[in-house]
């Protein structure tokens, strides 16, 4: 039976989470937002914290303000891990960036293995993964193992299970690093099967969730999490730029040092002693100031997250993404387009992937001409994401309506190429 608009009005109707739609800011009703997963829409309260960070605090307060902010990369640490990680408190930092959380946990994964030659990851991976990965291997001298997950004989859909990693699997190696969620693909990982099959060699696992936070539930704790990074600016919904995170086992805080030693992790920050000290908890991996404006955008994107229930936000991910697959099936396959994505709605995250030979062009005809904003990515893909809190899925229904209205009509045939850098 075919899916019609009315279906998307009565699941709206039906979700429990509807309500927090009109919580974001909105400029352009009429644009079909289908790009969560790569930038999350503005929460309305962000504005309200953040205008009164700068006039109640900054503004009135200058450096003694300095007294409040000291310990809030860890306050909303234990935010984004209680609402969105399944991380007890005392575990996860809001610092820095991903990739510099990235380089920093795997550095200290592999100098926590003495005399282990193998950092192993996957050529799906996202590229600054591998790229940091690339360079810790020529620096230390180790062999990076790329798992070839874009060949399709080797894996579907990109994915890394157990039975694949198991290959790559011996005593010599010290890193394996991927991702929860395939950044193209949508294709979701075992975090718990594959954290301890790793384990069992005496390797470390460093995830990369910044695809999965805000979209499905980790339970890091549950599933016996060692090491992860990510971001809050997708499903996380903190803002261009937001502070990433970063989350280290409570047992595995004392074994590892980070390489870049910065004075937040000085056990006696103020002493400005001579020599460093490492603080022995979470603190050891801070380097240095935080934003204090990014995180109070963190706090109250997170806030909502906490409000609304991972699961409940995991429950409608997957009716989400199962949506499109429904209308990909009914009206976008018969005009050339490939699912990329797992059908199983619980092997996938909150986006899913379509292939087709003029992708660019048309994503670049649905931002210019249909108002649907998409996302491409090499070499011919296509994401597609709802992103729980701020999408209805009369908006999915209503974006992929103009996506199949713009590929019949041929409108990616007046693209020429991109004027813009990003896609």
């Amino acid at each position: 039976m075919a899916v019609t608009r009315a279906d998307a009005v009565r699941l709206d109707k039906e979700d429990a989470l509807a309500h927090f739609a009109s919580q974001f800011f909105v400029a352009a009703p009429e644009v079909c937002y289908l790009d969560g997963n790569s930038l999350g829409r503005l929460p309305k309260q962000t504005l309200v914290d953040i205008n009164s960070f700068l006039t109640n605090e900054w503004g009135s307060k200058v450096v003694d303000g300095w007294a409040d902010w000291i310990d809030e990369a860890e306050q909303t640490g234990d935010l984004i891990g209680k609402s969105a990680l399944g991380a007890a408190p005392g575990q996860v930092l809001a610092c820095d960036t991903t990739s510099v959380n990235l380089y920093q946990l795997c550095s200290a994964a592999i100098k926590a293995r003495p005399g282990r030659k193998k950092i192993i990851t996957d050529r799906a991976n996202f590229p600054t993964d591998r790229y940091i990965l690339e360079g810790i291997a020529q620096d230390h001298g180790m062999e990076l193992i790329m798992i070839d997950n874009e060949n399709p004989e080797v894996a579907e859909h990109e994915q890394i299970t157990p039975e694949l990693l198991a290959g790559y699997l011996d005593d010599d190696v010290a890193l394996v690093s991927l991702q929860v969620i395939q950044y193209r693909s949508g294709a979701r990982s075992d975090l718990k099967s594959i954290t301890a099959l790793a384990r069992a060699h005496g390797a470390l696992v460093v995830w990369d969730a910044a695809h999965a936070i805000g979209a499905i539930a980790l339970d890091f704790d549950k599933n016996g999490v060692d090491l992860a990074v990510g971001c809050t600016y997708k499903y996380g919904n903190s803002g261009p730029g937001a502070p990433a995170w970063l989350y280290v086992r409570q047992e595995l805080q004392r074994q590892l040092q980070v390489p870049i030693q910065g004075w937040f992790a000085q056990r006696d920050q103020f002493a400005m002693g001579p020599t460093f000290q490492r603080s022995e908890d979470i603190r050891g991996f801070q380097i240095a100031s935080p934003s204090i404006i990014g995180l109070r955008s963190a706090n109250s994107a997170f806030a909502m997250i906490a409000q609304a229930g991972i699961a409940a936000i995991e429950a409608k991910a997957r009716v989400g993404t199962s949506l499109m697959v429904e209308l990909y099936e009914q009206w976008l396959a018969p005009l050339g387009f490939e699912l990329k994505s797992p059908r199983d709605p619980a092997q996938r995250g909150g986006h899913i992937s379509l292939a087709h030979p003029e992708a660019k062009r048309i994503s670049i005809a649905l931002r210019k001409m249909q108002r649907v904003i998409p996302d491409y990515r090499e070499p011919n893909q296509i994401r597609l994401a709802i992103s729980p809190l701020a999408t209805s899925f009369t908006e999915v229904f209503d974006g992929f309506a103009r996506i199949r209205e713009s590929v019949m009509a041929a409108e990616y045939l007046a693209i020429e190429s991109s004027q813009s850098r990003v896609r």
